[in-house]
């Protein structure tokens, strides 16, 4: 592979001009797509086969007018007044008249008359539904609903809106992610030594990002997509892009600080040994979001493909544009400072002598540190991750609720008013679908009576409402409030409590179904904690079957499996701490506790896979690199460590700059990703690859890069190190060519 992209890299650095100009059409061909003809985001985390969804599937053909998204529309009077007082009264009827008139609104329900109003009289609630589904309610709808409540607001009270329509929209590109890239291109600029080689990283990322992220917004037209599936891509992509880019440069920097080496020749070489591991590390990246697809979930499944699409994007921007964009720059690239001390060591490779630069004293000296007591710094280490990772045994899994949002929303005043004005419960309203199908006409009435008896009777439920029926009474709809509000595990507790003991139902030949948002938040987590062990199992393998084709050997993909199985748990553990236990709840603007987004471990398992084998890569490929050359397994350790670590934190650095900075989105789904993301990667790269990893292979010595006979005879050789390149051109006034074909016309004579 070495050998391939050393001669792809020569080939783009010599015609350069026309690969920028292919990588700037894509851009503008996609981008134009992307922004003229790109489809709807859902806000809806569907599951099709779930009792929920099944449940909103018969609502839809059976009961449609019951099926549409909703808005409510939440009322609350001054303290010391009423909303029956006869200004209020007439302010409610007017504006609730307009509200009626809006485009695509059925049905408007007046809290007075529905007595949906609380027992102090102050607060009271009015429920606006469209035809369309929730997700499909037009803005210019939601805007001309709040217009029309204007009289009402005019009148003194104060007008709140929630409901299934309401879902917030995610935003993207805010102050917090742009302090992130700035953050980033500090990083930079400190570990490339360069504002010009800081800038070029950025500069190829956002192009690889743009692409991806305007092609994801153009395939909504024809694929049903969240909207966090954008900031997925936009976050893992942007990541990735920019170490990506940083890999390649440092390495062409460093090999172009000897005064001799052809900058032709150094940016090829870099393509070749970084950017080798750079398509390996990709291709990890790629396949883990891509095996997201095993849970069975459409909506995580084009998660994961619009994340992997962006990756590759990524990669093939750091083997293409990169290279190119660095033959532009020529020498401006070499270090200013050549007095860089070298090594006295050289090697021979070929008929070229070829003299390295001395790897960094930090880094030297912290690898010959932690190797001086592998197996303290191992215990220690174990332990201290297994700390982090202890509250991640109760953790629990769901949606946000509008408790999530943030203070200063709608949506979040909204659930408080209801709170104060109902209880807790009413935020979590669950709905019984009863289908009456199979039940004869003559008992339909008699059995959905009761069913409300007996929903009425358990001790979580608070109120269960008088059931709706459809035109032809064969389906019913009853409404249900819970004691509990949404987040609660009492809440979860009983949607399973009754839909195990639906048997009033089942006998009499009907069938129930326990749904609303609060149980499909409730079912798609069920959902997710069951794939959770599969997928699990499927990362692990693949990370030793890739791990193993990359350094021939089988102890380096156990060791790097048993440490990301440590990060892992590790970023659960600070995540369960933070969003569901309620901690640091203040710094990082998180307006309310509750359970972790259902999808987030298998989200985090998937992308910290793909991130942390980066830095495996990039890490152990140097020390494999420097054993290959002197066969020295303990010296291998702290000199490819010392030769790699500097950039490698670099990397993660920037890794968590850009995850962190979505920390701080309004989005409750975003935030929680980006912080388990910038933690995770966090404690991997400087506890796990950068400590533990050199500490296992100074215990495991020559035995870390053992292949068993059979199994090496059958490992294919990717030569992710260079060891099959050809020997270094050195820097002359004439071009590599006329270099070579000089040394030809001498074998010749």
């Amino acid at each position: 592979m070495a050998s391939r992209l050393y001669t792809w890299a020569r080939w783009a650095v010599r015609r350069r001009g026309r690969v920028v100009a292919a990588w700037l059409l894509l851009l503008a061909v996609v981008g134009g797509l992307g922004i003229t003809l790109h489809g709807k985001a859902t806000t809806e985390f569907s599951v099709p086969g779930i009792e929920s969804q099944q449940a909103q599937d018969l609502l839809e053909e059976k009961f449609p007018e019951a099926a549409g998204g909703v808005v409510r529309v939440v009322l609350a009077a001054p303290e010391g007044s009423t909303l029956t007082e006869s200004k209020n009264a007439a302010a409610i009827e007017a504006s609730l008249k307009k509200a009626a008139e809006v485009s695509g609104v059925v049905d408007v329900s007046d809290p007075l008359k529905a007595k949906t109003v609380s027992r102090s009289l102050r607060i009271g609630y009015a429920d606006v539904r469209f035809r369309e589904q929730a997700s499909d309610v037009p803005e210019k709808s939601k805007d001309a609903l709040s217009e029309a409540m204007d009289q009402a607001r005019d009148a003194g009270l104060e007008v709140e809106f929630g409901g299934s329509a309401m879902e917030a929209k995610t935003e993207v590109g805010g102050p917090a992610e742009i302090v992130g890239v700035v953050i980033a291109f500090a990083v930079l600029a400190l570990a490339l030594g360069s504002l010009v080689a800081a800038g070029l990283p950025l500069l190829t990322a956002l192009v690889g990002v743009a692409i991806g992220v305007l092609g994801v917004e153009f395939m909504t037209r024809y694929v049903e997509m969240t909207s966090t599936a954008t900031v997925l891509a936009l976050m893992i992509g942007l990541a990735v892009g920019i170490d990506y880019a940083l890999f390649i440069i440092s390495r062409h920097r460093e090999q172009l600080a000897d005064p001799e080496q052809d900058v032709e020749d150094s940016i090829a070489r870099a393509v070749a040994t970084a950017g080798g591991a750079v398509v390996f590390a990709g291709a990890t990246v790629i396949i883990a979001l891509a095996a997201l697809a095993v849970t069975g979930i459409p909506f995580l499944t084009v998660m994961g493909l619009a994340a992997a699409a962006t990756v590759a994007l990524a990669v093939l921007v750091a083997v293409s544009l990169v290279p190119a964009a660095l033959g532009f720059f020529g020498e401006r690239m070499r270090p200013r400072d050549r007095r860089t001390r070298t090594a006295d060591t050289t090697r021979t490779t070929g008929t070229a002598r070829t003299t390295e630069r001395a790897p960094g004293a930090w880094g030297l000296a912290w690898a010959r540190a932690v190797t001086r007591k592998p197996l303290l710094v191992l215990l220690a280490g174990v332990v201290g991750l297994l700390a982090l990772a202890v509250p991640a045994r109760d953790l629990r899994l769901g949606l946000p609720s509008n408790a999530s949002q943030p203070v200063d929303s709608t949506q979040h005043k909204s659930y408080d008013l209801l709170t104060e004005g109902f209880g807790p419960g009413f935020n979590a309203t669950l709905t019984a679908v009863v289908d009456l199908d199979g039940v004869p006409a003559a008992d339909r009435t008699a059995t959905v009576t009761h069913l409300r008896t007996a929903l009425a009777g358990d001790r979580g439920v608070a109120v269960a409402a008088a059931p709706v029926t459809n035109a032809d009474a064969t389906l019913a709809v009853i409404a249900v409030v819970p004691k509990t509000g949404p987040d609660a595990q009492a809440t979860t507790d009983l949607v399973h409590r009754l839909r195990d003991n639906a048997t009033t139902v089942e006998k009499a030949g009907g069938t129930l179904y326990i749904a609303g948002q609060t149980a499909a938040a409730i079912d798609v987590a069920g959902k997710l904690s069951d794939a959770l062990p599969l997928f699990i199992a499927i990362i692990v393998i693949l990370a030793l079957i890739l791990l193993t084709i990359a350094f021939r050997s089988l102890l380096v993909p156990v060791k790097a499996a048993l440490g990301f199985l440590l990060s892992v748990a590790a970023s659960l553990g600070a995540t369960v701490w933070v969003f569901q236990n309620g901690n640091l709840n203040g710094v990082l603007d998180i307006p309310s506790a509750g359970p972790v987004t259902s999808f987030l471990p298998v989200l985090l398992i998937g992308v910290l896979f793909g991130l942390t084998m980066d830095y495996e890569v990039f890490l152990v490929s140097r020390m494999r690199e420097h054993y290959e050359h002197t066969g020295d397994a303990a010296e291998a350790v702290t000199q490819g460590f010392a030769r790699s670590g500097r950039v490698v934190s670099a990397a993660a650095l920037i890794m968590v700059a850009v995850f962190g900075g979505f920390v701080f989105n309004h989005d409750p789904i975003i935030k929680s990703i980006g912080f388990a993301l910038a933690f995770g990667v966090f404690v991997d790269a400087f506890v796990v690859r950068m400590t533990l990893v050199p500490a296992a292979m100074a215990l495991l010595g020559r035995r870390a890069w053992g292949l068993p006979g059979r199994l090496d005879r059958i490992t294919p050789d990717v030569d992710i190190e260079g060891a099959k390149l050809p020997a270094r051109a050195a820097q002359r006034g004439d071009q590599p060519a006329a270099a070579e074909e000089k040394q030809r016309e001498a074998t010749v004579s």
